[in-house]
């Protein structure tokens, strides 16, 4: 569902351009709006949600799609936490849809997707690792990344009930915009995948704003 946004970018107390295939950590207070906005088009961004005073508390993607009865978000959607606790809601999207089904790439899933020799290349996965290595102080572990939402992705689904990564649906300038519930931190991988099209095999830079 297309809503569009009355916040002014001017407004905003936080702007951040998080680079291609960069990373960003940080906490969003409740109450606070939270803006992903992506600044070339075709470029995904995954993400991961915590509690930030329980960690162990996270965005769960089954909690999600089960209350909701739908796999993909937009505007109006409610994300749950690992304890049914509503953590944002979605109040404006100029994008249309968001994948909570294809994962983040690793590794592991570059070596048995694509090739042995893709195994060395950047990941999703990488960046978290690196952005939690460098800023201990959320208290955020290996153990606690799990199911993320990727922001700006193409997954459908088959008829099959398969998946199938596909060019975006985003363009330049597109955004998703959320209200947080609770205190959460904040934890984007700016994909830097390049064997399929969720980048547009080119990945761009996002910008990240925040609003009181």
């Amino acid at each position: 569902m297309i809503i569009e946004s009355t916040q002014r970018p001017g407004n905003a107390v936080n702007r951040t351009t998080v680079d291609a295939g960069d990373h960003y950590i940080g906490i969003v207070k409740a109450g606070q709006t939270l803006r992903i906005l992506d600044l070339e088009g075709n470029q995904a961004a995954d993400t991961l949600f915590f509690n930030a005073h329980d960690t162990a508390e996270r965005y769960s993607a089954m909690d999600t799609i089960r209350e909701q009865g739908a796999v993909y978000l937009t505007a109006g959607s409610k994300l749950l936490s690992s304890e049914g606790n509503v953590m944002l809601t979605v109040t404006a999207d100029t994008c249309g849809r968001h994948d909570t089904l294809g994962g983040a790439c690793a590794s592991e899933s570059n070596t048995v997707r694509y090739d042995l020799e893709k195994r060395h290349m950047h990941s999703c996965r990488d960046n978290w690792m690196q952005a939690i290595a460098n800023h201990p102080e959320y208290g955020i572990t290996k153990r606690d990344i799990t199911h993320n939402i990727n922001f700006f992705m193409n997954v459908p689904v088959t008829a099959e009930g398969g998946l199938t990564f596909e060019d975006g649906i985003s363009a330049p300038g597109k955004y998703v915009e959320m209200v947080a519930e609770m205190d959460v931190v904040v934890l984007v991988s700016n994909c830097p995948q390049l064997n399929n099209p969720c980048n547009g095999y080119d990945p761009t830079p996002i910008e990240l704003l925040i609003w009181d």
